[in-house]
């Protein structure tokens, strides 16, 4: 918890940040992520990196009326993603939470190893999304250590299920976060975000 909670506090910051500068108009453009627009995109994002990080910590399963919800509808969408990521950060921060394994449907994880999926998860997509609508999504190194851990560790995984295109290469000097990208196969060259 003592390296992974600032880091789950700060990509949440920058992804309420990012979601802020999203406009409406922006909404139905296309987006590097096969099949989806901007829309799908972020319904995506803020199902599983604000309402699942707050339903893993709580050990309930995320309920169909969410999972089925246009969250980008309401043109309040953005500060509505803001306040319930400063909810599930918030339980988050209680010890006891980070103990244990956390069911998340098709299996369990250490409760810590999930939560870095979802923070990785926030940051990779929080970074599609800044592609898509021409912005950038900035975090420390340490935070982009952490999202590089995990793309490392569950890369396989994630292509098994076309969450990951093939890996981009990059300089070996590239910026962690810019390896985090490419490696999850996303081209770092589409946006100044992981520049």
């Amino acid at each position: 918890m003592e390296s992974l909670y600032p880091s789950m506090v700060e990509c949440a910051a920058e992804a309420a940040r990012v979601a802020r500068g999203v406009t409406a108009e922006q909404l139905a453009g296309t987006t590097h992520c096969p099949g989806w627009d901007v829309r799908a995109l972020v319904n995506h994002w803020v199902l599983y990196t604000s309402h699942g990080l707050e339903h893993r910590a709580l050990r309930k399963p995320l309920p169909e009326s969410l999972t089925e919800r246009d969250f980008a509808a309401r043109s309040s969408w953005a500060s509505a993603y803001a306040a319930q990521l400063d909810r599930a950060v918030a339980v988050w921060a209680d010890p006891v939470v980070w103990e244990g394994e956390v069911d998340f449907g098709a299996g369990s994880m250490a409760a810590p190893e999930l939560a870095s999926v979802i923070v990785k998860e926030m940051a990779v997509h929080g970074w599609d999304v800044a592609a898509a609508t021409g912005q950038e999504y900035r975090i420390s190194d340490a935070a982009a250590r952490i999202i590089l851990d995990v793309v490392v560790t569950h890369g396989a995984l994630y292509r098994q299920y076309d969450g990951f295109a093939p890996a981009v290469p990059v300089p070996s000097d590239a910026p962690i976060f810019t390896q985090a990208v490419a490696l999850s196969g996303r081209d770092p060259r589409l946006s100044r975000a992981a520049s």
